[in-house]
């Protein structure tokens, strides 16, 4: 009896024995199992706070180059661009006046709004840029025309022609029935960005009535689009 009593005995520590150990086994992984879930959570966490840190910075690239779309000089489809010290006009010289061709035509003659309309276009291989107004002289008048004091504001940007491009401007005659004078020509310089003038140039008149006459005149600032084109 008293053997049998030990066996029981012992064999009930045994059995509680191992009811512990599978219990704290048990408890074990179940703890572990929660840590590796909460360390997978943290890891997607991380993940999409790193991947929209990533579209944040793709963002951010995009917007790099809205600027650098916004630093381009704008172009008109004449080959034209104006800006200043941007895009092509960074790397383009002043225009040469033996590598233009300088036109004239004469508008609206003897009518309200007589001019001559002033055209240079770049004949070179290479982008240049015009700025100001072009020093202009009349005939045999020896004196430089004054800048119209009605001209829009702008003239010291840098118009950059590309080859085959053009730029505008327009001579003003005024006709006050007195001291009149009468030509079929011009000289033309070009002006560099300190208001200096280059080699002057001669214009003839085109068209129907090249002859003209004024007793005043001025000039207009160059110009990518024609001055009184209506």
């Amino acid at each position: 009896m008293r053997t049998s009593r030990i066996r029981t005995a012992a064999l009930a520590a045994v059995t509680a024995a191992l009811a512990l150990g599978l219990t704290a086994c048990g408890g074990a992984d179940g703890d572990s199992k929660a840590a590796g879930g909460d360390s997978a959570a943290g890891s997607t966490q991380s993940r999409s706070a790193a991947g929209g840190d990533g579209k944040g910075g793709e963002q951010q690239a995009n917007g790099g180059g809205d600027t650098k779309g916004g630093a381009r000089s704008t172009t008109a489809s004449d080959g034209t661009a104006e800006g200043a010290s941007k895009g092509t006009t960074a790397g383009a010289q002043q225009c040469r006046g033996d590598e233009m061709l300088l036109t004239a035509v004469h508008r609206f003659a003897g009518q309200q709004g007589d001019h001559l309309l002033v055209t240079a276009t770049n004949k070179g291989t290479k982008p240049c840029w015009v700025t100001s107004y072009p020093t202009v002289k009349l005939g045999d008048d020896g004196a430089a025309l004054p800048h119209s004091n009605k001209d829009n504001p702008g003239g010291g940007k840098h118009l950059t022609l590309q080859p085959g491009g053009t730029a505008y401007s327009a001579v003003n005659l005024f006709d006050y029935g007195s001291k009149n004078h009468t030509a079929q020509s011009f000289a033309l310089a070009l002006r560099g960005a300190d208001g200096r003038s280059g080699p002057s140039y001669s214009v003839d008149l085109k068209g129907d009535k090249p002859q003209f006459s004024w007793s005043e005149a001025d000039v207009l600032n160059w110009s990518t689009k024609k001055p009184y084109n209506f």
